[in-house]
């Protein structure tokens, strides 16, 4: 089974830097309560600790 990690934006992203903007858009995010599924990889996992203030996760097994 692959594991799959949901990751839904919480807070805004207005006023913050430009590199954590970038990370929310390339995790498929943008608003708030937008939810997005990945696969478990460390690429995924790096980006979303770089934002972690600004998302929440949970794991999924598939």
């Amino acid at each position: 089974m692959s594991k799959k990690l949901k990751v839904t934006q919480v807070k805004s992203i207005i006023d913050r830097p430009k590199d954590q903007k970038r990370t929310i858009e390339a995790l498929g995010l943008g608003r708030p309560r937008k939810v997005k599924v990945h696969n478990d990889t460390p690429q995924i996992r790096g980006m979303v600790n770089k934002v972690q203030h600004l998302v929440t996760v949970e794991e999924i097994e598939e």
